[in-house]
């Protein structure tokens, strides 16, 4: 799901629009395998008898709540949180049914530090740390992709902001 267009002022144009990375859903798969073996098994390994129907009722029911909090839950706020610079400011967009944003202008922006372990580094990912001079000081997005090319481009587009800036203080 791409971030709207409609999100977005006039004259700014998207230079990056991410989801975390695809790490984040790799428990959520191992959960859906299992489970779904796992209530496939109890389902036929039910003894026949006039309660079987129950039985694989509660089979059916117990796998739809486990796979609900487990394996959807963990999918929709993977689809539903977005990373994105555009050439003026860094959003952040979470949440499934109530949304969380957060905007942090190019220009305040102060420092950007990436960090990733060893298995991050492996796949490709890693936390942004982007501090701001604002009052909430820092924005922290995890599970990154490609954390080490996002942090030089958007160190570039600060750099480009603020040559922008003092272009138009030396006016």
């Amino acid at each position: 799901m791409a971030f709207p267009a409609k999100l977005l002022a006039e004259d700014e144009r998207l230079v990056l629009d991410l989801h975390p990375h695809w790490k984040a859903l790799v428990s959520p798969a191992v959960t859906l395998v299992l489970v779904l073996g796992a209530a496939g098994f109890a389902a036929a390994a039910l003894p026949e008898g006039r309660y079987q129907g129950w039985g694989r009722l509660g089979v059916v029911v117990v796998a739809v709540a486990l796979l609900g909090a487990y394996a959807l839950r963990p999918f929709l706020r993977w689809v539903t949180t977005h990373f994105v610079v555009t050439d003026r400011r860094v959003l952040v967009r979470t949440g499934i049914l109530a949304r969380t944003g957060r905007d942090v202008p190019l220009s305040r922006i102060n420092d950007i530090t990436f960090s990733h372990t060893l298995l991050e580094r492996m796949l490709g990912c890693g936390t942004l740390v982007v501090e701001s001079a604002g009052e909430r000081g820092q924005v922290v997005l995890h599970e990154v992709p490609a954390v080490e090319s996002v942090q030089r481009r958007l160190y570039d587009l600060v750099e480009r902001t603020d040559e922008r800036m003092r272009g138009f203080r030396a006016e």
